[in-house]
C-alpha cells in the first residue's frame, strides 16, 4: 500500500468549507488504496493575527522567542482538531497530533528550529489501524519539551520531513496556485506553469524569493529523494513535479526567474586585510542567528584594508545593526547600512552546458537602465542586486529576455463593466 503525505497551507484551510474540501481529498486518496498523512497549517491569516496580538501586548518591545513560539504554535493545533472532526463527520477514521505528540524533536533555536528526529513508529501504527493521520505543521519540540517553530513556510519542511521519516511514496503540497510557475504570476502575467523541475533548480528558486516552497523543504526532498507534487487545492489538475534532475532538463537554458525584495546590505569598510577577520565576522553573525545571503569582499592593497558586504532580510536589520555596531568598534572599522534593495535572479540547470546567459540578462537590464549593484553566481543561477523600486520591472525584463512566458490570461469582464458597456452602447444609439 502506498503512503501519501498531503500538506494543506493556510489558504487551503482558511474556513470550514475549505477544511471539508481538504478532508474529502484525503478520504478520496485513502479510498484509492493509499495510507494518508495530512500536514496542515494554521487557518488563513491566523498566524499574522497572533503576531499582531503579540506586538500589541509587548508595545514595541521584542517578545521572548520561547513565548513567541508557544503562541504561534496554537494556530495549527486548532486546524488539526477541526480537520479530524471533518473527516470523522464524513464517515472515515482520523486522529490528530501536535508535532510534540509524534516526537518531532528539534534543536532549541526558537523561531528558526531545525528538525533532529521524528518517531515514525507512532504514525505507522495509526496508519495500519486504518486512520488518516493529521499532523500540525510548522512546529516541533525540544528534548526538554519546549515548543519550537520552524520559521515562516515551516509547514513545507514538516511535510517533507514526515514523508522522509515514514518513507512515503509521494508528497503532495496543496496551495492556492496550480503549481510552480516560471516566475510569480501576480507580478508577471505571462508566467507559465512548469510541469517538472529539478531539486537543484527549485532549491535555488526557493532561496531566491519563490514563496511556494521553503528551501529547507527542498533540501530534505533532495537528500531523501522524496518527489513533491505542488498542486492546487481548488481543482484536480496536475501541478508541478519536483524530482531528481534528468538529461532533458539540461536542454532548457533557464527554467525560471525570481525576485526577492525587502533586502538590506551591510558593509564593513576599512577592515584590516589580515587572515581570520572574515571568519570572525561571520562567526559573530552565526552565533547571533543572523542569516547572511550574498557576500562580496573587495581589497585595497595600497591601504591593506578590505570591505566586506553581505545582504540580509530587512526584518533582520535591527538585530544585525546591534551586532555589527559592536563588531565595527572591535575591528576599528566603519559600517554602512543600505535599505531599499531587491535581488532579481534567473535559474536553470541548462546553464552548465550553455553560454551567453549572463550577457543576455545584463543586456536586457542595461537597455531598460536598471542599475546593477552586485552580481553573484552559482553553477545554475545568476543574481543581480538592484534598487527595490526597479524590482518588478527587472523581473519582467529578464523573464521576457529568456522567453519564459506565454500569452497573458485574458481578464474576465465583471458584471459591472459589462452593464456599463451596454449602457454606453444604448446612449450612442
Amino acid at each position: 500500500m502506498s503512503i501519501v503525505v498531503m500538506k494543506f497551507g493556510g489558504t487551503s484551510v482558511a474556513d470550514a468549507e475549505k477544511i471539508r474540501q481538504a478532508a474529502k481529498r484525503a478520504i478520496r486518496a485513502q479510498k484509492g488504496g493509499n495510507q494518508v498523512v495530512m500536514v496542515v497549517s494554521a487557518m488563513g491569516k491566523t498566524t499574522d493575527q497572533l503576531e499582531d496580538l503579540a506586538r500589541e501586548v509587548m508595545k514595541g518591545k521584542p517578545a521572548p522567542k520561547r513565548e513567541w513560539d508557544q503562541l504561534l504554535s496554537t494556530g495549527e493545533q486548532v486546524t488539526i482538531s477541526l480537520m479530524a472532526m471533518a473527516i470523522e463527520a464524513m464517515g472515515a477514521s482520523a486522529i490528530s497530533f501536535t508535532a510534540g505528540q509524534i516526537g518531532m524533536v528539534t534543536d532549541d533555536r526558537h523561531t528558526k528550529a531545525r528538525i533532529k528526529s521524528i518517531a515514525a513508529d507512532k504514525i505507522h501504527r495509526e496508519l495500519d489501524a486504518g486512520k488518516i493521520v493529521i499532523i500540525a505543521g510548522f512546529q516541533g519540540v525540544t528534548e526538554s519539551g519546549a515548543i519550537t517553530t520552524l520559521g515562516r513556510g515551516g509547514s513545507n519542511v514538516t511535510l517533507v520531513a514526515i514523508a522522509a521519516a515514514i518513507k512515503a511514496d509521494m508528497c503532495e503540497n496543496y496551495t492556492d496556485v496550480d503549481g510552480i510557475f516560471t516566475t510569480d504570476p501576480r507580478k508577471v502575467p505571462t508566467a507559465k506553469k512548469i510541469d517538472k523541475i529539478s531539486y537543484d533548480e527549485m532549491l535555488e528558486l526557493a532561496s531566491l524569493g519563490a514563496n511556494v516552497l521553503h528551501n529547507r523543504a527542498v533540501e530534505f526532498a533532495k537528500k531523501y529523494n522524496v518527489p513533491i507534487h505542488v498542486r492546487s487545492s481548488l481543482n484536480t489538475k496536475k501541478g508541478t513535479l519536483i524530482v531528481a534532475e534528468t538529461e532533458s532538463m539540461e536542454q532548457i537554458l533557464v527554467s525560471g526567474a525570481a525576485l526577492k525584495d525587502k533586502l538590506a546590505r551591510v558593509s564593513l569598510v576599512n577592515v584590516p586585510d589580515t587572515p581570520g577577520v572574515a571568519a570572525r565576522v561571520f562567526h559573530t553573525m552565526a552565533t547571533h542567528d543572523i542569516v547572511v545571503d550574498d557576500i562580496i569582499q573587495t581589497v585595497d592593497k595600497c591601504k591593506k584594508t578590505a570591505s566586506i558586504s553581505f545582504t540580509i532580510e530587512l526584518s533582520e536589520l535591527s538585530d544585525t545593526k546591534a551586532v555589527c555596531d559592536k563588531l565595527a568598534k572591535t575591528l576599528k572599522c566603519g559600517v554602512v547600512y543600505d535599505k531599499g534593495l531587491a535581488k532579481v535572479s534567473v535559474v536553470g540547470v541548462g546553464m552548465r552546458v550553455h553560454t551567453g546567459v549572463a550577457e543576455r540578462m545584463f543586456s536586457a537590464m542595461a537597455k531598460a537602465k536598471v542599475n546593477i549593484q552586485n552580481i553573484t553566481t552559482s553553477e545554475i543561477k545568476i543574481s543581480c542586486l538592484i534598487a527595490e523600486s526597479q524590482g518588478v520591472k527587472a523581473l519582467r525584463l529578464v523573464h521576457d529576455a529568456f522567453e519564459l512566458g506565454g500569452k497573458p490570461k485574458a481578464k474576465k469582464k465583471t458584471a459591472k463593466k459589462a452593464a456599463k458597456k451596454k449602457t454606453a452602447k444604448k446612449t450612442k444609439k
